[in-house]
């Protein structure tokens, strides 16, 4: 799609991957409107080439998209509902996930927008899956069931500042120096560089041959959750133990890990809980459409903790990455 003359409506906007799309689409031409939730605010941490718009609706009322969509075509699909502050709140999650789905479809082609891009989450489909990547899945196929051409990336685990997956390394890595983690901890995954991810959306909003496909998408490094920790510890020069409890389950994890880190336990848990899938890239075919220099875990690592420093759009050199543990670690 030529980027002056596409107007494109972002969900989540004010989210984790959504506040960085909406720099990376400005700096390409891209014309944007933000859908943001009544009870929002939308805040602008970067300086942008062009203003967006703003419309204010919400998923959950049908009523409130129409006018929203107006004039759109294309969208990005960013929500995801996730968990609330405490455990309790997450098991009605994947009914909201649902419901935001159809409606938005169902506006969405009610307004005849030509390309929806969904990012949604690695692991095999079955029983087994965590029900947090299940409703993952159940999101894209509601999205792809329509008259929209569709694409539905697959994400592993995505490393960037502010990231819940990173957030819980990061805190966990710097207060304790011995760590007692479950099993799930030897599962392996992907995990990809949140800016590798927005330039994998960004290029499928150009790319034609993306339309319509479900693509996975993850970095060049096949590790275990425990490699990323130890990773972490090296980058930062943090000497660390760490050792599995067989018995330590997904919710006592969380509560565990909600008690050492600001995460919520209700985010932490379906985190927790997805451990036991391997999420790794079944294809790469994505690079091929889009090819693009992909991050080691290392280097992501690297650029998270810059930007934790220093803020947004900065880069980092190797020093950068040995930063005191005072300050913003506290």
């Amino acid at each position: 799609m030529n980027a002056s003359n596409t107007r494109v409506l972002l969900t989540g906007p004010t989210g984790f991957i959504g506040g960085r799309l909406l720099y990376a689409l400005d700096q390409e031409g891209f014309r944007v409107r933000c859908l943001v939730r009544i009870s929002e605010e939308l805040v602008i941490k970067r300086p942008l080439k062009l203003e967006p718009e703003v419309a204010y609706a919400d998923l959950l009322e049908p009523n409130t998209l129409p006018q929203a969509m107006e004039g759109m075509d294309a969208a990005y699909y960013l929500v995801h509902s996730m968990g609330g502050r405490s455990i309790a709140e997450t098991k009605a999650f994947a009914d909201r996930d649902r419901k935001c789905a159809k409606n938005f479809l169902k506006a969405a082609e009610e307004a005849g927008l030509k390309r929806i891009i969904y990012l949604g989450g690695l692991g095999e489909t079955g029983d087994k899956l965590s029900k947090h990547l299940a409703s993952r899945q159940e999101v894209a196929n509601i999205l792809q069931s329509g008259r929209i051409q569709t694409t539905a990336l697959r994400a592993a685990v995505i490393i960037g500042a502010g990231g819940a997956s990173f957030e819980l390394i990061r805190y966990l890595a710097e207060r304790l120096p011995v760590m007692m983690c479950p099993r799930w901890i030897k599962t392996r995954s992907q995990p990809i560089d949140v800016q590798n991810v927005i330039s994998y959306l960004v290029g499928c909003l150009r790319q034609p041959a993306t339309a319509g496909l479900t693509l996975d998408v993850g970095g060049p490094d096949i590790i275990t959750y425990l490699a990323m920790m130890r990773i972490y510890a090296r980058v930062r020069g943090l000497r660390r133990f760490i050792f599995t409890v067989p018995l330590l389950t997904p919710r006592l994890s969380a509560y565990w890990i909600n008690l050492i880190t600001p995460v919520p336990a209700g985010i932490v848990f379906p985190l927790v809980e997805g451990l036991k899938n391997e999420v790794i890239c079944r294809e790469n075919h994505i690079r091929d459409l889009i090819p693009i220099e992909l991050m080691s875990m290392e280097e992501a690592i690297c650029t998270a903790l810059t930007e934790t420093e220093k803020g947004p759009g900065h880069l980092p050199s190797r020093q950068a990455c040995f930063i005191s543990a005072k300050g913003t670690w506290g």
